[in-house]
């Protein structure tokens, strides 16, 4: 079982930044072998793909490109959102996911709320 703690989310004015971070409790051996992601639920919304990272490869929805960046700390065992420029829809509860490559099991955080609002 894989535990997966968000931080970093809060309120926060249009055109500013935030980053999250997702700890986890992957072994560090394992790390790279799984399927890192970010996805965010805005309220009334499906929850959608922002961000994943196989590897180093990164891949982004079109909503964010340019502004979010995904990364991965292997000795730290942690994944992290950079969030440049925010806009107020990117107000959303981000949840980080992770997926050995694979495999079908997915595991999920309990998401940290981003509010962007003047």
């Amino acid at each position: 079982q894989v535990q997966l703690v968000e931080s970093g989310g809060g309120l926060v004015q249009p055109g500013g930044s935030l980053r999250l971070s997702c700890a986890t409790s992957i072994d560090m051996f394992s790390f790279n072998a799984y399927r890192m992601a970010w996805y965010r639920q805005a309220p009334g919304k499906q929850r959608e793909s922002v961000a994943t990272i196989i590897s180093s490869t990164t891949n982004y929805a079109d909503s964010v490109k340019g502004r979010f960046t995904i990364s991965r700390d292997s000795a730290k065992k942690t994944v992290y959102l950079q969030m440049n420029s925010l806009k107020p829809e990117d107000t959303a509860v981000y949840y980080c996911n992770a997926r050995r490559v694979g495999t079908i099991n997915d595991f999920w955080g309990q998401g940290t709320q981003v509010t962007v609002s003047s």
